[in-house]
């Protein structure tokens, strides 16, 4: 394969017993040889390497830690099999940092509808109740608990993160598989579904980007960062992985 080719993503494959199993190569920084291989809750396999390390190598590296991939596919496929999708009606239990709390839906003759988070209840008011609406109504309150709680959550990750000079710019966007990003510029973007998740998980993830700001690519200097402010961040991310399904999804 010539050399312009590995700067590229492209697809690989490989077989663990009956197994088919199809992965995305994509560039990594040459900072050493190191093939890193991530499963991502929705079952894709990413595997990250240097462009002059050749596929075969990759393959092979890959292929030694075929029963460990083979387990993560299982387990997430497992927990993908167990959701049902919401309904957005009374009694569905709905998360919010870490915590489920019980929808209730209330028709009101007023104008103020809107969602309150009251007894432990997450509570939707509104005319006529409708899924869609309710389901919508959730978002938008989502999405301003998210602006709020971040912002708190960046300035005191901010206070760990000394190579950060600057506060930098925040964005909230929804996203199907990522929690968030760090652009070339330095500007953050959030999941706002990631306030579902418990505190530390909102922590692991803005921290997790604003190591990016000293290291755009996982690099070994970028992991050292991350050890240094969050020793426990493995841990942390399996947390978060595993609800990852509950939390992106319109699922329970």
């Amino acid at each position: 394969m010539s050399n312009s080719l590995l700067h590229t993503a492209h697809k690989l494959s490989f077989n663990y017993g009956n197994e088919h199993i199809a992965f995305q190569r994509v560039v990594r920084a040459q900072t050493d040889d190191k093939v890193l291989i991530k499963v991502h809750p929705d079952c894709r396999v990413v595997v990250s390497a240097p462009p002059t390390v050749a596929d075969d190598e990759v393959l092979a590296a890959v292929q030694k830690r075929g029963r460990w991939i083979y387990q993560q596919l299982r387990d997430f496929r497992q927990q993908m099999e167990q959701v049902i999708p919401r309904q957005y009606i009374s009694g569905e239990s709905h998360y919010y940092l870490g915590k489920q709390y019980v929808l209730k839906v209330l028709e009101t003759s007023d104008n103020a509808q809107g969602v309150k988070l009251l007894r432990g209840k997450l509570e939707v008011s509104l005319r006529h109740k409708n899924p869609d609406k309710v389901h919508d109504l959730l978002n938008s309150w989502y999405k301003t608990r998210a602006k709020e709680v971040f912002a708190k959550r960046l300035d005191a990750m901010l206070e760990q993160a000394l190579w950060v000079t600057e506060r930098p710019p925040l964005r909230i966007l929804t996203m199907q598989t990522q929690w968030g990003s760090c652009s070339p510029n330095g500007r953050l973007t959030l999941n706002p579904h990631l306030v579902k998740a418990p505190r530390e998980c909102i922590d692991y993830v803005i921290l997790h980007e604003l190591c990016h700001i000293a290291e755009h690519n996982h690099s070994e200097r970028f992991y050292r960062l991350m050890n240094q402010v969050m020793p426990q961040w493995e841990k942390t991310k399996k947390k978060l992985d595993g609800m990852a399904n509950l939390l992106l999804t319109n699922s329970v």
